[in-house]
């Protein structure tokens, strides 16, 4: 009978290590609070932060536009060189989302800083593999057009664009011109003290930022609630609101942890009477890294729909590059998330921005679509892999470039701590069911890691050959935060 007892309380040990685990609100920390009555996710009045985005329909190359040379047809599209508003970003989006643009896109810009042209840059035209799950509201949404991947190029003031088909091309081509614009001021949250490459190297470990809290302290204790500060909007509050365990409102970042801290932070489910009964069984957990919320890079929260929308769990991680291009500093990378953010919602209708988190190439970690960065938030990043996944997007173009140690790190870190708080071992494989795509039918049950790459769902070349064979050094340093290795 003690045999068998024994052998019960191991077995249902084991699987309360593989159910997610809840936070619980610590010592000295924000305590979890439910949205006030008077606060819901409803958007701000437009025009109430900056940014812009132009939309300029292509036409038939003539000879106004130079275009691919000898070779080409009647049906190459773009546009030729003409003075434009500001912008920082481009794509080009077409009406029907299941069409595909086969073919090649280019740019030529004007740096509004000493006024010389670029030469000409390619845009990445397969982009139809990100989005939203073909079944859910959102990948259903009226409002969804066709795009490439959006493409960064810095502060400009002019455009020239070339487009040709490998066939018949999309109709309702538009070149999309997106000015991130700045945070006013009076309106900016304090700097969130975003890593750079020249002080990546000195860095301190982010596990050690914040002191150890003794396990013995992570108890019943919970502070008042924190105040709503005033000038916040109901949507930017609703957005801090799903982080309110983690950080108070409007904060710009969410601070780091110690493993020792992480663990106090977080409870394990309720099991049986013999667990309970049992000898307390520590989850997995890597040390919380520091997260830059959408407050910190500057999110419009009045572009995105109202709401959140949350799958069940999260079961897997799946790692993307942004394919923007690698011509940014870390300091813009907050520009380049609010422009990213706008291509995906104002021109490719999808409802937020479509990855979980983002990674610069110094390591600094961001919050991604709204609802909550420990929640299971449901993204737009692997088409048919979005339920029960998550989706981080290293800003950059690695299909030849090799991504810098410090994105992988990151990569890293977050993993250990978010698939951690969900049972999940990083170095391991999970099953997940194919919402259907190119790779996979709908209802296929497919055998992934759980850190796996974009095109292990999807024929695709995302996250670029350099990065997915970074994985693997991924997979092992994220279980080793969990303390599995």
């Amino acid at each position: 009978m003690r045999a068998s007892l024994a052998s019960s309380i191991a077995v249902t040990c084991a699987a309360a290590l593989a159910l997610p685990v809840s936070l619980a609100a610590p010592v000295a920390a924000v305590a979890p609070t439910a949205l006030p009555p008077a606060v819901s996710a409803l958007p701000p009045e437009p025009g109430q932060l900056p940014g812009s985005t132009q939309s300029l329909p292509l036409v038939p190359l003539d000879g106004s536009v130079r275009g691919f040379g000898t070779g080409g047809d009647s049906g190459d599209q773009g546009l030729a060189r003409r003075d434009v508003r500001p912008f920082s970003l481009v794509g080009v989006v077409w009406d029907d989302p299941a069409a595909a643009l086969h073919g090649t896109v280019q740019v030529r810009t004007r740096s509004t800083g000493d006024g010389t042209w670029s030469e000409w840059q390619d845009v990445e035209t397969h982009n139809d593999e990100h989005g939203a799950d073909p079944a859910t509201a959102e990948g259903t949404g009226r409002a969804l057009k066709g795009a490439t991947a959006p493409l960064w190029v810095g502060d400009s003031d002019g455009v020239e664009i070339r487009v040709r088909g490998e066939e018949q091309l999309p109709e309702g081509l538009s070149l999309e011109l997106v000015d991130p614009g700045t945070v006013p001021a009076g309106d900016a949250p304090d700097a969130p003290a975003l890593r750079t490459r020249t002080a990546e190297a000195a860095a301190v470990p982010e596990a050690a930022t914040a002191p150890a809290v003794p396990e013995a302290a992570a108890g019943p204790a919970v502070p008042a609630a924190p105040a709503v500060p005033a000038g916040l909007s109901a949507a930017e509050a609703a957005a801090s609101a799903a982080n309110s365990q983690l950080a108070s409102y409007g904060a710009a970042w969410i601070p780091a942890l110690s493993k020792v801290a992480t663990e106090a932070t977080v409870r394990l489910p309720e099991t049986t009477t013999a667990v309970k009964k049992a000898p307390a069984v520590k989850p997995f957990i890597g040390p919380r890294p520091k997260i830059v919320t959408r407050k910190g890079w500057g999110a419009d929260e009045s572009i995105r729909e109202k709401g959140f929308v949350y799958t069940k769990t999260i079961k897997a991680a799946f790692v993307h590059h942004s394919a923007t291009g690698n011509n940014y500093t870390c300091r813009q990378a907050p520009s380049v998330l609010r422009s990213i953010y706008r291509y995906h919602v104002k021109s490719s209708g999808w409802r937020d921005f479509g990855y979980n988190f983002a990674v610069d190439k110094c390591g600094n970690i961001y919050e991604g679509r709204a609802g909550g960065v420990a929640k299971p938030v449901l993204g737009a990043h692997t088409l048919g892999f979005n339920t029960n996944s998550m989706g981080i997007a290293v800003l950059g173009t690695f299909s030849k470039s090799a991504p810098p140690a410090a994105a992988v790190t990151a990569v890293a870190r977050l993993t250990a701590w978010k698939l951690g708080l969900h049972g999940v071992n990083p170095n391991s494989t999970t099953y997940l069911t194919s919402g259907g795509g190119n790779l996979y039918k709908k209802g296929t049950k497919v055998k992934l890691r759980t850190i796996a790459g974009h095109r292990d769902g999807f024929a695709t070349e995302c996250p670029g050959a350099r990065l997915y064979g970074k994985l693997a050094t991924a997979r092992t340093t994220s279980a080793k935060y969990q303390g599995r290795l």
